[in-house]
């Protein structure tokens, strides 16, 4: 199954926040990994494609506010990944070593 498939599902069955689907229920659909479909949607996302997430799950938006959220979700997710990094740098000078 490749990102076509993901992208043709979603666009096609999950029009809209409200019709969000699960990872899971995604997974077995298209008979993917929970990874797999992550890497898919990501490479969907980076193609300009409007592929949307919340807590619901993946969904292909319908509009504006639907991007929006899930930029905003992103960003959230980027400050905490910065963060972690941020502390194991700090968490390198135990071992000796710089960032």
């Amino acid at each position: 199954m490749n990102k076509e498939s993901v992208y043709a599902y979603l666009e096609g069955s999950c029009r809209g926040r409200r019709r969000a689907v699960s990872s899971q229920r995604l997974e077995q659909k298209l008979n993917l990994s929970g990874n797999a479909i992550r890497k898919q949607v990501n490479a969907l996302r980076r193609k300009g494609e409007p592929i949307a997430s919340s807590g619901d799950g993946y969904f292909y938006a319908e509009n504006a506010a639907e991007v929006y959220a899930t930029i905003r979700s992103l960003k959230k997710m980027r400050r905490g990944l910065d963060a972690a990094i941020e502390g194991l740098e700090m968490a390198l000078a135990r071992f000796g070593e710089g960032s």
